[in-house]
């Protein structure tokens, strides 16, 4: 009696509005237009396993199973959230059959990322005897989350988070099948499109629920923020958005743009990422990349991680805040983060090397007979303080690692290398 009445059953709106064909399909244009990569071989009237990698609500379900229709495939969806290796195992029994009747089968695998690595290991043996076309669909960054003998065999196609112009369509869609507008002058309609962060399940979740509403009087934007619920900030601090929005964080600092670095900070914090990640990166990023440029970044970042442990969130987040800002306008440079590189490179290469017998200790009677200390020049007892002795290993040809660049406090570390080079020289009989 179930199926009896199912077409009487109320629909969400999400899905009275899913694309019945390709050409419905909003904001993908870069995969489904005809000379795109998915349009192409959709019009060669075949379909490749692939993974469709993309945020929520951008239309991976709707596109696997659009691309079976179009290429008269049988579509047998399932979900690694909640199949196993007997529900794997009752689809390929099914597309053998088919197979032997002439049909193809697309199995559409959603959130794929979830099966362990033995699983996916097991679909391999259907794919490659085209048992079945395999679409998976992630949210997550393949590379990290499937086997590399999976993605060997699949083409991986990134969907987007659909633009302003797509989330249009969609509101522009929904008016037309409810036949009214939505209740929402200029602003409300800019903010509910904001709210949907480019997801578009979401969005029309959000007008469905402004269906409900009488049709004045027409929503601000104050008025959309007061009636339904902001979406929250698509952010895994344990996955690929963590690395992402540190990584846009980080060369936004480097990039001295104090105001993308702020944006940034904010996202991070909005999205729950611990503040103490946060200030390790931002201690790194001070002797990284300013260093001696302005040997006081390092102290600021302590200073600042020091308050916020002391006060904590949210007022503590001004003094994350602050060192960002610090930071940002600080005069950069990488001299030293270069020139301990090369010289950990120069110590791997030159293995074991003793250092000069004159920079020797010799605490024990032998080793002064041994010649441990022998000749050293204590540099205070100098002219100019710098007795400009070697320092290097006997047999390595001395070594320019630390390169300083003219800007900030390093210009002064320059012009002081400059002069001991100059006294060296001349102290070792070079000429100047």
């Amino acid at each position: 009696m179930a199926g009896l009445f199912e077409a009487q059953a109320p629909r969400p709106l999400a899905d009275r509005l899913r694309p019945a064909k390709l050409e419905d399909v909003v904001g993908q244009d870069h995969l489904l237009a005809l000379e795109a990569p998915v349009g192409r071989m959709l019009g060669q009237g075949r379909v490749a396993s692939m993974v469709l990698w993309g945020p929520p609500g951008c239309g991976k379900t709707t596109l696997a199973r659009l691309m079976a229709d179009k290429v008269d495939l049988a579509f047998e969806p399932l979900s690694a959230v909640f199949s196993g290796v007997a529900d794997l195992r009752k689809v390929f029994d099914r597309a053998r059959e088919r197979r032997s009747m002439g049909q193809g089968t697309l199995l559409f695998i959603d959130e794929v990322h979830r099966f362990n690595r033995a699983q996916q290991d097991g679909f391999l043996p259907y794919v490659e005897d085209g048992t079945v076309v395999l679409v998976g669909a992630t949210t997550e960054n393949p590379s990290f989350e499937l086997n590399a003998a999976l993605l060997s065999r699949c083409q991986v196609f990134v969907l987007r988070r659909l633009d302003d112009a797509a989330l249009e369509q969609l509101l522009t869609r929904s008016e037309a099948l409810e036949g009214r507008d939505l209740p929402l002058d200029d602003s409300g309609r800019t903010a509910v499109k904001a709210m949907a962060d480019g997801d578009g399940r979401f969005l029309l979740n959000l007008v469905e629920e402004l269906f409900r509403l009488p049709p004045e009087p027409a929503l601000d934007a104050t008025g959309v923020a007061a009636t339904v619920q902001r979406r929250a900030p698509v952010y895994d601090k344990n996955k690929e958005e963590h690395y992402n929005l540190i990584s846009a964080l980080h060369k936004s600092l480097r990039g001295s743009d104090v105001d993308a670095a702020l944006y940034w900070l904010a996202r991070m914090l909005v999205g729950g990422e611990d503040p103490a990640y946060i200030l390790r990166r931002l201690t790194r990023f001070a002797s990284e990349d300013i260093g001696m440029a302005d040997p006081q970044a390092l102290a600021h970042s302590l200073a600042c991680w020091d308050a916020y442990d002391r006060i904590g969130s949210p007022e503590g987040d001004l003094n994350i805040a602050q060192c960002v800002v610090y930071l940002a306008t600080a005069p950069k440079s990488n001299a030293s983060y270069r020139a301990f590189g090369a010289a950990g490179k120069a110590a791997r290469a030159t293995g074991s090397l003793a250092p000069p017998a004159h920079i020797l200790n010799a605490p024990t009677r032998m080793m002064k007979d041994l010649g441990y200390g022998a000749g050293y020049a204590y540099d205070h007892d100098a002219e100019d303080g710098f007795s400009g002795q070697n320092y290097f290993p006997d047999g390595m040809e001395r070594q320019r690692f630390y390169a300083p660049v003219e800007r900030g406090f390093e210009r002064e570390v320059s012009k002081r290398l400059a002069y001991w080079d100059k006294l060296r020289a001349r102290r070792q009989g070079e000429p100047d």
